[in-house]
């Protein structure tokens, strides 16, 4: 039995023009986000068809998958790891980087995925994530799948998260958004030629709605809190004999007075 393309078994939009271009975007924003993140151990969880670490120089790096994913999956030339997302196997602060491209939207508990990369960064370590915006002309294919129209499902078996719901969450780990950013304005389409025509979309999305993109980037980073003394601190009074100087002059001059 031939092997199934694990692009079109797992993520259709990746077959179209739009997917495509979608991707490259990505790839890009990647490229230029992770190229200057500095330390030894890298991960990547989920969507092998993206190399989220090729432009990052931390000598360890790992692509970790989930149960969705074949061992054929994977083309770059990288260990490739298989475990559940909300249980990483890595101990505490063992992690510098951590790319999550569209791991959360097809998580079973995205939650517990966000605690696990907060648990395993480092303090300063960074995680990338990129997600489908609901916004936007692509989350509104999105919501029509629910309606009932199976064809224009962007992912059958995922949830979009909003940006700002994403910045609440990454709150309350205390991890604090760097930066963000949005991109791929154009509407899903079938056809290359379709794809061209719309290309103006992305010159007036970027300048006139620009939170309204098909995709979003998020990098964060875990701030290392500070410390906080264990204990009674002792403190000393200042005895009554010593008073400054004035003091003691000013009595002098009040006895001289009388």
């Amino acid at each position: 039995m031939s092997k199934v393309d694990p692009i079109i078994e797992l993520h259709p939009w990746l077959a179209l023009p739009s997917g495509k271009a979608l991707l490259d975007w990505e790839q890009d924003q990647i490229d230029r986000l992770v190229a200057d993140i500095f330390g030894f151990h890298a991960v990547q969880l989920g969507l092998p068809e993206l190399d989220g670490l090729r432009a990052n120089r931390m000598p360890h790096q790992w692509r970790l998958l989930d149960g969705s994913y074949h061992p054929g999956d994977l083309s770059t030339n990288a260990a490739a790891l298989y475990c559940d997302f909300g249980a990483l196997p890595y101990p505490n602060h063992s992690l510098d980087l951590v790319v999550l491209p569209h791991a959360l939207e097809l998580a079973h508990d995205p939650h517990a995925v966000l605690r696990e990369v907060e648990r395993v960064l480092v303090p300063e370590g960074r995680v990338v994530i990129i997600g489908f915006n609901p916004f936007s002309l692509w989350g509104l294919w999105q919501g029509l799948g629910r309606w009932g129209v199976k064809s224009a499902t962007v992912l059958p078996q995922g949830e979009f998260i909003s940006y700002w719901r994403l910045r609440d969450w990454l709150r309350l780990l205390n991890l604090d958004v760097e930066s963000g950013c949005f991109g791929c304005y154009r509407p899903m389409v079938p056809t290359d030629r379709a794809w061209g025509r719309l290309r103006w979309l992305e010159r007036a999305g970027a300048r006139w709605w620009p939170v309204l993109g098909a995709v979003y980037c998020v990098v964060a980073v875990k701030r290392a809190r500070g410390l906080r003394l264990i204990g009674k601190v002792k403190r000393t009074r200042v005895a009554s004999s010593a008073a400054p100087a004035v003091v003691a002059q000013r009595h002098v001059q009040q006895d001289q007075i009388g």
